[in-house]
This record gives C-alpha cells, structure tokens and sequence, in this order.
C-alpha cells in the first residue's frame, strides 16, 4: 500500500477548481519537493472540516482548557493561495479518518484510497497521512469552510443548489417520492 506520509507538511490545504457547480475538489500536501494531490467530493471535505471542528472542540473540552488548542484559526497560519498546479490526481479518496495523538498534541489526518467493491480482498489502497498541529488544523477548517461555502448558493426553500439556468424546486413544485403532486 502506498503511502504518502507527511509530517508535518509545509502546507496542507483544500481546494477546487472550475466553476460553481462544475468544480472538483482536492486535498493537497507538500514538504521537501514532494506534492500529493488527491481529489474528493464536496460532501467530504465539508465533512473533514466539520469533524476536525468537533474534534479540536472535544480536545480542548476535555482538557479544561490546558491542551494547545486554538478556538479560532491563529492568522498566521492563514493560507489562502490557490493549489499547486499542475494538479495532478494522485488517488480519488474514498474514507477518511481522523485522531488526535495527545503525545504529541497533532491531529492525525488519513485520506485512503476509495476502492473498488470488486476488488476489495486484493485491493492494496493509496493512502495519504497528515500529521499537523492543532492552530494547523483550525486554519485547514476555516479555509475547507470558505472553498466549500463559495459554491452555488442554496434555494431558500428546499436546500438544493440554485442553477444559473434555473432551478425546479421539490418543494415549490409538490413533488413527492420523484412524482409531481396533481
């Protein structure tokens, strides 16, 4: 299984590219020359800030406070510059998990390989590993956050994306279980 092991990274960060309802989604580490580029749905990286929030959160709870862990993104480890291109897909990722290594107050980021259900027992999936600091990890949310909020904005009656082209809504529309209400 390959493995992309960062620790740390000189940068770790989320990122799309395209336009609003046609971008793609990745995740990007670097450290000593090397760069690692793994693409990722929109749910899941809204996902990863969302539980790295929760996780970060639970720490400092739990610690009453003592552990080093930020409540906000410190501002000096804002990144907010485009990804390193060329992109190049070094893997699509399938899960994701999380920890936090209370030795060494990091948390411990794995994104592995999605793979396919065939090919499950002899599958041998990529995985990326990052291990970055709390204030790191505050700053990766934050900038998760934005690129993923900076999308197309929600009707304000059913949630779903809002089209330039326009946007047939279930609930304006009636539909129930994907037939149109008489």
């Amino acid at each position: 299984m390959p493995v992309f092991d960062y620790d740390p990274p000189e940068r770790f960060v989320a990122g799309a590219l395209g336009q609003p309802g046609a971008r793609a989604f990745f995740l990007q580490a670097r450290a000593e020359g090397r760069l690692t580029t793994v693409a990722l749905e929109k749910l899941q990286v809204a996902a990863l800030a969302g539980r790295l929030d929760e996780l970060l959160d639970e720490v400092l709870r739990l610690s009453g406070g003592t552990a080093h862990v930020p409540a906000l993104a410190p501002a000096d480890l804002a990144d907010d510059a485009p990804l390193e291109v060329p992109v190049a897909e070094d893997f699509r990722v399938g899960t994701m998990a999380l920890a936090w290594d209370a030795e060494r107050s990091q948390v411990v980021i794995e994104a592995q390989e999605v793979v396919d259900e065939e090919d499950v027992e002899a599958a041998d999936p990529a995985v990326l590993r990052v291990r970055i600091s709390a204030g790191a990890a505050r700053a990766f949310t934050r900038r998760a956050l934005e690129i993923v909020s900076a999308g197309r904005p929600p009707c304000p009656l059913c949630g779903q994306p809002l089209d330039a082209s326009g946007h047939v809504c279930v609930r304006l529309n009636g539909y129930r279980g994907g037939e149109a209400a008489s």
